[in-house]
């Protein structure tokens, strides 16, 4: 039987990351065709546990704990999780029988950060017959340009440096010793030439839990809540508070909705190192009636009742890779308005209007003309629907994804 070895100490905190969500997704579907064993500390552990990610015969949790240098303070704990990861992958054991044959033992770092990367690069050093899958979902950007495809005010040069730098000594690590990469759209192959020339990167397009929405949907559902006029929301906004995600220029754009349409509502579902400056934003624009902080919302009744109630989907990052917030949303019969991101064209090929990179009044233009047109609403929420239907489905990609890496 394969098994399967996943290092993600990278874990923590109260939201879950796009990478977290895969690795986990993934885990729940492996587990019936190999042995799947996670590495996490207990913030990991926790994590998981909450999307219900349940230990049995085929899944087990090897706890790494680092939970004494927490209270220390976040580059002290960020760097407690790294040793503690080099030190156990030097001596971790497999069985022999398992390391002789390739495709029986499976290494997935779930993140490029180190703490997830280097134990599983140590471990093809000592065993290097193993499969080593790493997972490379978004490449830092230039530190001169900051997080921006396009025009943006404030680019957070500095929070660019120090995400450049995390990756810098990593990618040749990956490029040279990793039998595949797994990167999330076309663009990120440039990354990886060699590995490319091999055909070994594989795209990992998003996915989303359709059957629990529409089991949630089914249940909950009604004609009322779901009638135009009956919506809470004029628009809502799924994401992580972080400097590519464009939430402050979120906060920028509905001011320009509000100023056309002054009952305008905005529902935020998030939280993350921008809070702060959302919070101040929205004070200082006079938003406070307009604009609803949700923060972290669980996956389940709150979150999916809080799309019903929207009636379009908001997503302005300005430097992404892919992201699953809005499909999420989408499968509420939500269209979206984002800025034409590169990643986009094979993330988001339908159901989204994309506006120029950084034009805030072209993007507030664009939900205004969606709130005001119904017929162009349905027919955008309708090709949404497709694309999910056809494409967006965790048990497609994970066996997609296994099969590469036992061939």
């Amino acid at each position: 039987m394969k098994e399967i070895h996943i290092f993600a100490m990278a874990a923590q905190g109260k939201g879950i990351s796009g990478g977290d969500r895969i690795f986990i997704e993934f885990a729940r579907r492996w587990q019936r065709k190999a042995k799947v064993s996670i590495y996490v500390n207990e913030e990991g552990r926790e994590m998981c546990r909450r999307q219900k990610l349940s230990e049995d015969r085929s899944l087990r949790y090897e706890v790494w704990d680092t939970s004494r240098w927490a209270k220390k303070g976040f580059v002290v704990a960020y760097f407690a999780r790294i040793f503690r990861s080099i030190f156990e992958a030097l001596r971790l054991k497999f069985p022999i029988s398992d390391v002789r044959h390739p495709t029986s033992l499976i290494l997935y770092s779930a993140s490029e950060f180190w703490m997830d990367s280097l134990p599983a690069f140590i471990l093809k050093l000592r065993f290097p017959r193993v499969t080593w899958a790493a997972a490379w979902y978004q490449t830092a950007p230039n530190p001169i340009k900051g997080f921006a495809e396009g025009q943006r005010e404030e680019t957070y040069h500095f929070k660019a440096l120090l995400y450049w730098l995390a990756q810098f000594p990593i990618k040749p690590i990956v490029a040279h010793f990793a039998d595949y990469v797994l990167i999330n759209n076309e663009v990120e192959r440039k990354q990886f030439p060699l590995l490319d020339k091999k055909r070994r990167t594989v795209i990992v397009i998003g996915a989303i839990d359709l059957d629990k929405i529409r089991a949630w949907q089914k249940s909950h559902l009604t004609s009322d809540i779901l009638h135009y006029t009956a919506k809470k929301y004029d628009a809502v906004f799924q994401g992580r508070f972080h400097p590519q995600k464009g939430v402050v220029e979120l906060i920028e754009i509905w001011k320009k909705v509000v100023d056309k349409k002054p009952d305008a509502k905005l529902a935020m579902i998030g939280d993350g190192p921008l809070m702060r400056d959302v919070r101040y934003k929205i004070k200082d624009l006079g938003l406070e009636k307009n604009v609803k902080l949700l923060g972290y919302v669980f996956d389940g009744d709150e979150k999916y009742r809080t799309f019903s109630q929207g009636r379009v989907v908001v997503h302005p990052a300005l430097y992404d890779s892919g992201g699953m917030a809005s499909a999420e949303a989408m499968a509420f019969g939500l269209p979206v308005v984002g800025f034409n991101l590169k990643a986009y064209e094979s993330y988001y090929p339908k159901g989204m209007i994309k506006v120029k990179v950084g034009d805030t009044g072209q993007f507030a233009n664009a939900v205004l003309d969606l709130l005001k047109d119904e017929k162009k609403r349905s027919k955008l929420a309708k090709e949404a629907m497709e694309m999910l239907n056809e494409n967006w489905s965790w048990d497609k990609r994970a066996e997609e994804v296994l099969r590469r890496l036992v061939t």
